[in-house]
């Protein structure tokens, strides 16, 4: 294995480490400015509500998606095995993480292998970065669905994180060029997702455009990958180290609130995959009523699946427990019901969407 290779799959294991020790959350996705209409007469049984959803013409037994985290390093296979037995437990939707440290070294594909070896049903999407894609073409977007037999690729955008992390790539030119070339011959459905720092209406229409199957807004309010990368340069010393440590604080703030970015989107097409500051039950609930067809979590799942398959089990059964009840109380009997429920936007989140997207506001 070269030193090159070595770094990616090091930087991985670095990455789950962070997320799971460290304050790396930025922001106010914009969930706490949804506030739903209660129905004091649902005229609906809690115990028979349906969660079902449909995505890519799939039908999945929950709208909860756990989001992309891990893999690529021999540390990270047993936290990737318990997510997928938990996809499989509940028939959610899973993404991997990034496959290029795989794609570079064969000799860890297993910890990708893992997933569709214990979700041999699950809908599980295959993840790419954009300046892999550019550099490596159809081939390697080929390998990434072949290697977990997934039934989408989800071609990542993490520009942010690439100009702060030391090692990361600076030419964003040919991507999108590569993204229109993958959408047009590729047989998979291809999803476009960022990484924390939303998705604008310009960017989806250019999306949808290129042939894009579906788009995952990853937006502001969640994860900060800055946030990450500055946690990674403050372990260092050296001038540079201190350099990218600023930087990726001053950086972390930046982005497309979720919600925001969500309104944006869902103005130019769809099907849309809210994530970014998704946190509980409830959040997946005003992702849904704001017309989501998926909601992604990924650091609220992150710990419990590190610790075991009950911890990871209860934390899911307790967020299908509040999306349950937000159901029940606005008389939703169905995820269609549920994106009909009247609710109220308020504050910072309704002042961007207002002035961007009035259409929404009256919807």
């Amino acid at each position: 294995m070269n030193d090159a290779v070595k770094l990616t799959s090091s930087r991985k294991l670095d990455h789950l480490r962070i997320c799971a020790e460290e304050d790396v959350e930025c922001g106010d996705a914009g969930f706490n400015d949804i506030r739903f209409v209660h129905n004091a007469l649902p005229e609906c049984d809690m115990e028979a509500i349906d969660l079902s959803a449909r995505f890519l013409g799939h039908t999945l037994s929950s709208p909860l998606f756990i989001s992309a985290m891990t893999g690529g390093h021999p540390g990270t296979k047993d936290v990737n095995a318990r997510l997928a037995r938990a996809a499989e437990k509940f028939g959610l939707g899973m993404g991997v993480g990034s496959q290029r440290a795989a794609l570079e070294n064969e000799d860890l594909a297993d910890t990708f292998l893992v997933v569709r070896d214990e979700a041999p049903h699950a809908f599980l999407v295959a993840n790419l970065g954009a300046v892999q894609l550019r550099d490596h073409g159809i081939e390697w977007a080929e390998k990434a669905v072949e290697m977990i037999e997934a039934d989408a690729l989800a071609i990542h955008l993490n520009f942010l994180q690439e100009a702060i992390q030391p090692e990361g790539d600076h030419n964003a030119v040919g991507c999108f060029a590569a993204i229109a070339e993958l959408c047009r011959d590729f047989k998979t459905p291809v999803i476009i997702k960022e990484t924390g720092c939303g998705i604008s209406a310009a960017t989806a229409r250019k999306c949808w455009g290129a042939g894009a199957g579906a788009i995952d807004i990853g937006g502001w309010g969640g994860t900060s990958w800055a946030a990450v990368e500055a946690v990674r340069a403050g372990k260092g010393r050296s001038a540079r180290d201190k350099a990218l440590l600023t930087l990726g604080q001053d950086f972390a703030n930046w982005g497309i609130p979720t919600v925001v970015s969500l309104a944006e989107v869902l103005a130019t097409g769809g099907p849309v995959i809210a994530s970014g500051g998704v946190r509980s039950g409830l959040d997946v609930a005003k992702g849904l009523a704001f017309g989501a067809d998926l909601c992604g979590m990924a650091l609220p799942l992150l710990k419990p699946a590190m610790e075991s398959d009950a911890a990871l089990e209860h934390a899911i059964e307790a967020i299908h427990r509040e999306l349950t009840v937000a159901m029940f109380l606005t008389g939703s009997a169905r995820v269609a019901d549920l994106r009909k429920a009247p609710v109220h936007l308020t504050g910072r989140t309704r002042q961007m969407i207002d002035k961007d997207n009035p259409a929404w506001i009256k919807r």
